[in-house]
């Protein structure tokens, strides 16, 4: 029995989704649940497994094409009805009989009467894209000119053919010998002119430097055309999948909530050297430690302090929605763009939980393996801009959330410490936020408070 498999929806209401990978190919035996394709949404790259057994029959969709949602993909054979049931004689004879012939070569086409419809053959198209069926024809043979003796005449002009005066001078066919002598051979080399497209003047039909001369400056504009795409100076990448996805987000986020964006440059000396002892401690000896798990940390202390810093805004219902738990979003570039997956439940985490969490989040996000539900849900963003040498910047919210915090790189600079000149590492903190639900005091408070554990990480003890 051959089924279908469709195209589903893996996402929240997707309805598109792009062929990057497929696992098997015709006649492949596949099991239940094994991986055959993977798609890429317009959030991530996702792994779609077969719900049967049987072999695969045809692939309907080929790598690199975008499908709709519940559109079949690909085909499978599965196991034929058991040895137990089998269609009598007649019930299979009269079950051919309603299965029609397929239709001769030169049958009548249909709307087309009295005309043989073309033969169906598989059409070359662009790699990546598969063959499509339609109608070819042939295209028509040129006339080979009638050859003409190479028999000396008095006068050119008037060879006759059959008795018959002969047009003037054509081109000569393609393989056709052409009259030319060396110097001009030379000449048409130099610059470039085919002496099959020239038509001569000279006697006899033969090409002169003249015509080569007149063929060259024919030639130009269109030799200036073909040299174009060696000087490459734009290119056009299609906007599609997480990048489209991404688009759309920050477009909508930043036409929709009112942004404003504080920022707060703060001594990370004593962050630096806790980073360094926890290192050193057996809990995180198989997870990386980085000023990235402190802000974490920070952040979702400062949260518990300020719980209306993690809110959503619900236009329709005209509420602000505080949130009591915290889905700690982590921005990540990777080749396809922007992903921002949420570590669920982060407020809950001790730290070297925390810590794993955040260290299986950004391998799998650079691997393009973050899956839609691990995108879903966030409350509040994390973006580390200081990874690329960037001291700051105004992030754009994720929508639906009420605050970002991007963080600068951290770098040594001259601070003032206890009234003395000393050289400190240094980072800059923006905080971008909802200014329909969060005001400047509650901004500034927060950000404070953040900054404030980072001086002295202490303090997420006293205040956690």
């Amino acid at each position: 029995m051959r089924r279908e498999f469709k195209l589903p929806d893996v996402g929240e209401g997707l309805t598109e989704a792009e062929i990057v990978r497929w696992h098997v190919k015709a006649g492949d035996a596949v099991k239940v649940n094994q991986i055959v394709v993977e798609i890429e949404t317009a959030k991530s790259i996702v792994e779609l497994p077969i719900p049967w057994d049987g072999a695969v029959a045809d692939l309907l969709a080929d790598v690199g094409q975008t499908v709709d949602v519940g559109a079949p993909i690909i085909a499978v054979d599965t196991s034929e009805p058991s040895e137990s049931w089998k269609p009598s004689a007649p019930v299979r004879a009269a079950a051919e009989d309603m299965v029609p012939n397929p239709p001769e070569e030169g049958a009548v086409e249909p709307g087309a009467h009295g005309s043989p419809a073309p033969k169906e053959e598989r059409q070359a198209v662009l790699v990546g894209y598969g063959v499509k069926t339609g109608a070819t024809k042939r295209r028509p043979r040129k006339r080979q000119a009638a050859r003409i003796p190479a028999t000396p005449v008095a006068n050119p002009s008037r060879v006759e053919v059959d008795g018959h005066p002969a047009p003037a001078p054509a081109p000569p066919a393609a393989g056709a010998s052409v009259l030319a002598k060396p110097p001009v051979r030379k000449l048409a080399k130099d610059l470039g002119v085919d002496l099959r497209d020239i038509t001569g003047t000279g006697p006899q039909g033969s090409i002169t430097r003249e015509d080569i001369h007149a063929a060259a400056e024919a030639k130009e504009p269109v030799a200036a055309s073909v040299a174009a795409p060696e000087r490459v100076e734009e290119e056009r990448i299609p906007i599609k999948g997480v990048r489209k996805m991404t688009a759309q987000a920050m477009v909508a986020s930043a036409f929709t909530a009112p942004h404003v964006t504080e920022f707060l440059q703060l001594d990370m000396t004593n962050t630096m050297e806790t980073v360094q002892r926890l290192r050193a401690f057996p809990d995180f000896a198989e997870v990386k430690v980085s000023p990235l798990l402190l802000v974490a940390k920070a952040v979702l202390t400062a949260v518990k302090r300020h719980p209306v810093i993690n809110s959503s805004w619900d236009e329709a219902a005209q509420e602000i929605v505080v949130k009591h738990h915290v889905n700690l979003g982590i921005a990540a570039a990777t080749p396809r763009g922007l992903v921002v997956p949420n570590i669920k439940g982060a407020h809950a985490l001790s730290l070297p939980d925390l810590a794993k969490q955040l260290a299986q989040l950004t391998e799998t996000a650079r691997a393009g393996r973050t899956q839609p539900a691990e995108m879903a849900g966030g409350t509040f963003t994390i973006t580390n801009v200081g990874v690329f040498g960037v001291d700051a910047g105004t992030p754009i919210l994720n929508p639906g959330e009420a605050a970002i915090l991007a963080v600068g790189q951290i770098r040594d600079m001259p601070w003032v410490v206890d009234g003395e000149l000393a050289v400190r590492k240094v980072a800059t903190l923006a905080l971008s936020f909802d200014h329909r639900i969060v005001d400047g005091e509650l901004g500034s408070m927060f950000l404070r408070d953040v900054g404030a554990m980072l001086e002295d990480p202490l303090r997420v003890l006293a205040w956690s």
